[in-house]
């Protein structure tokens, strides 16, 4: 069982800045991935940004240069730095991992989200 709960949306205006934060906690082994999506009121949840546990980052186009996503190995939390934001943006932000578990002699991943947190942007 992991959880994942993500914290710092909210109300912002254009060019304002936000930091996501999502904390993964139970029986955790390793995580292998992290990520931010976010799902926009009547359009198909995206992807925004992936980070594995060795540091690699993909951000989708429209985001990159302003988000930046990290990740604490230590806390298993992972961030995501939104800077200049636009009203596009608006949307609500889930958080993903995939998490390496044990399950009787073997490991096995298994993809977890969060509940979501909401981001509003403003103009």
């Amino acid at each position: 069982q992991v959880q994942l709960v993500e914290s710092g949306g909210g109300l912002v205006q254009a060019g304002g800045s936000l930091r996501l934060s999502c904390a993964a906690s139970g029986r955790i082994f390793s995580i292998n991935a992290m990520g931010w999506y976010r799902q926009a009121p009547g359009k198909q949840r995206e992807l925004v940004a992936t980070i594995t546990s060795g540091g690699t980052t993909n951000y989708r186009d429209s985001v990159k240069d302003r988000f930046t996503i990290s990740l604490d190995n230590a806390k298993n939390t992972m961030y995501l730095q939104m800077n200049s934001l636009k009203p596009e943006d608006t949307a609500v932000y889930y958080c993903t991992a995939q998490v390496l578990e044990s399950s009787g002699d073997v490991y096995v991943d298994n993809d977890y989200w969060g509940q979501g947190t909401q981001v509003t942007v403003s103009s």
